[in-house]
């Protein structure tokens, strides 16, 4: 019998949507780096690791250092339980974002488990670069297929991790990928009403927040970062 493949964790899974199926490189217009450090944010919600205070700063609390047994998470997991002061969610978005190779690192796992190939190829006849080519696409099948009964279909009650991929998708323009832009744009109070939180319980809210906390970074640095070029 073959071995059932362990479930893909959030930032896995916009790993995947991010990566061009036979290219492996990243699809251009989107803000997926920030979308992969909402995604391991979430993932440290979910399984109980940290806490958001329920005031207007929105600070992380560690609630648990115990590793989660997937190396990006238990790494991100070590700065904030080492960090000298506490950070908001943003802070900790833009962090996770920003950490070295992050996306070289996740595609890497991916290729581990047989999902991508991890390849190398000449830019420019000089220059070499990693890419990820896709081999088995039926994990990625599967994800699509998730989002597309969620975003198309008239259910009330979606899956917590469904909700948050979907608010990350969404405010990183993923969703864009597999979906046709004119199919999104007719769905789009769907699409508003599972990110505002009316498709899930508040089990999930600090995790969706999180969500929501990437769209904010992806949405604002890029505009801060061009106004300090212009300034200069």
């Amino acid at each position: 019998m073959p071995r059932t493949q362990p479930p893909l964790y959030l930032h896995e899974e916009i790993m995947l949507l991010a990566l061009r199926d036979e290219a492996g490189t990243v699809v251009t217009g989107s803000m997926y780096a920030y979308a992969l450090g909402g995604a391991i944010l979430a993932e440290l919600l979910l399984h109980g690791r940290i806490s958001v205070e329920e005031s207007k700063k929105r600070l992380v609390n560690l609630v648990s250092d115990q590793p989660v047994g997937e190396p990006v998470i238990d790494e991100c997991l070590d700065k904030i339980a080492d960090a000298k002061r506490r950070a908001n969610l943003q802070s900790w978005v833009s962090r996770f974002a920003n950490m070295k190779n992050l996306h070289h690192r996740i595609a890497q796992g991916l290729s581990d488990r047989g999902i991508l190939r991890a390849d190398e190829k000449t830019v420019l006849l000089i220059f070499k670069r990693k890419v990820y080519p896709e081999i088995n696409p039926q994990p990625e099948r599967r994800l699509i297929e998730r989002l597309r009964k969620a975003i198309f279909g008239d259910g009330v009650s979606i899956d917590p991790r469904t909700v948050i991929l979907i608010s990350l998708a969404s405010g990183a323009s993923l969703l864009s990928i597999p979906f046709a832009k004119s199919d999104l744009k007719r769905r789009k109070k769907r699409i508003e009403q599972i990110v505002n939180g009316e498709m899930t319980g508040k089990a999930t809210k600090e995790a969706v927040e999180a969500a929501q906390a990437a769209v904010m970074v992806a949405c604002v640095l890029p505009s801060v970062t061009a106004t300090v070029i212009m300034s200069h």
